[in-house]
């Protein structure tokens, strides 16, 4: 298993970030690796750290302003070669398929439960672990 995963947090709001980083944790599951996070308050910052390379997953705030996590993840899907699995953090349960249309692996509605947040972050660098296989 790899040392570490790394996160890349998306939200123009700090709290929502540090709500993922306090459900996550040091790693979200004992079978995953440990997890280092990126954090990233604009569109900009994060087509920078994806373009870098190293990201494991991506963990989008569909909520964020001016741009939000939804529209933000359809355009990595399309611009980004091997785009990370992406994560949404969703308004509402009834936002799940704005969530299919963005084409996000997995979504989570906010405020961030940790337990289903961890569970959900899990899943995705699993996912990643065996495709990297």
């Amino acid at each position: 298993m790899q040392a570490t995963a790394t996160v890349l947090v998306y939200s123009d709001d700090a709290n929502t970030r540090e709500q993922v980083r306090l459900a996550t944790g040091r790693r979200p599951a004992p079978d995953v690796p440990v997890v280092e996070f990126v954090e990233c308050a604009t569109p900009a910052a994060v087509i920078t750290e994806l373009d870098r390379g190293g990201i494991d997953v991506c963990v989008l705030d569909g909520e964020a302003v001016p741009m939000g996590g939804m529209g933000l993840c359809r355009q990595i899907k399309d611009e980004v070669f091997n785009c990370p699995p992406v994560l949404l953090l969703i308004g509402r349960p009834q936002d799940a398929w704005l969530a299919t249309w963005s084409r996000a692996e997995s979504a989570v509605t906010l405020p961030v439960e940790p337990v289903e947040f961890a569970g959900a972050l899990a899943a995705l660098l699993r996912q990643k672990r065996l495709q990297s296989a």
